[in-house]
């Protein structure tokens, strides 16, 4: 994988990211307690369906936040290369995963 392969790869995951999150929005509003409209058991399953949604978010926000650290990395010339040992990350693994950052061997 190129480097420029790589920043589009990232680039597209990112905004597909954002996307998501638009799309999650209404599951992650709070749940309003309406015990005439909405049972007990229904507000209990709403309020699990905002958790999820919420975990969701952060997990999201967690690969933004690395992809923002491989686009980083791109700029300055160190992407592909594991950030403990300093040896070179193998192309079959920063293909999986460009936003990756360690050798299999400092993974492990």
């Amino acid at each position: 994988m190129t480097e420029a392969e790589a920043r589009a790869a990232l680039i597209e995951r990112r905004d597909a990211l954002r996307a998501e999150d638009r799309l999650d929005e209404e599951g992650r509003k709070p749940v309003v307690l309406d015990q005439e409209s909405v049972g007990r058991l229904s507000r209990m399953d709403a309020m699990q369906v905002q958790a999820m949604a919420r975990a969701l978010e952060q997990r999201r926000a967690a690969e933004r936040a690395r992809i923002d650290a491989a686009l980083k990395r791109l700029d300055e010339g160190d992407w592909g290369w594991c950030v403990i040992c300093g040896e070179a990350i193998a192309p079959p693994r920063l293909a999986h995963d460009p936003s990756v950052t360690h050798c299999i061997k400092c993974a492990a």
